[in-house]
């Protein structure tokens, strides 16, 4: 028996997550997104809302790739406005659903080659699309992380506790 998840499975988690991270961000409100992501990174991203751009703009930019199309323009995409970097989400992640939709059986472990980031990448469209979900996965828990160690907690998602793949979580009592 072939026991494994499915890239659908993988869209379902990050899409329940974005909902629940749009949620709280919202009830927070824009202030949030202004909070630092600490003085240790690579220059690139400063704030939580700079970080939670760059997970949709990586979505939209990998999917342009694979669709050989130039990466989109991100400058007009806020990055201190939730309604704002959400609607791009929602436009992000339907571009990667249609390319999943469309994308033909045969393709899918085609090996392409792409330029990234002053690199030249071998990989398959099955591989650049769990990258993509899993590039997510990671950055929202960085985010909690972030969050967490400036004062704010509560309601962060995560897989065991969301209703992928059955089951879920209740308070007790």
């Amino acid at each position: 028996m072939t026991v494994g998840l499915s890239l659908n499975e993988l869209t379902e988690f990050t899409g329940w997550e974005r909902s629940r991270w749009h949620s709280w961000l919202v009830e927070h409100g824009d202030t949030v997104l202004a909070i630092s992501v600490g003085p240790h990174g690579d220059g690139r991203i400063q704030t939580i809302g700079e970080l939670i751009k760059h997970i949709f703009a990586a979505e939209k930019h990998h999917v342009d790739r694979l669709s050989n199309r130039l990466p989109t323009d991100m400058s007009s995409v806020p990055s201190d406005n939730i309604e704002g970097l959400f609607q791009f989400g929602a436009q992000s992640r339907k571009d990667l659903k249609e390319f999943v939709e469309t994308l033909p059986v045969d393709d899918w472990n085609v090996e392409r080659q792409f330029e990234i980031m002053s690199h030249i990448v071998s990989v398959t469209p099955r591989k650049f699309i769990v990258h993509i979900l899993t590039h997510e996965i990671r950055h929202w828990a960085q985010i909690a992380t972030m969050l967490r160690l400036n004062g704010l907690t509560g309601g962060f998602p995560d897989f065991l506790f969301g209703p992928v793949m059955g089951g879920g979580a209740k308070p007790m009592g």
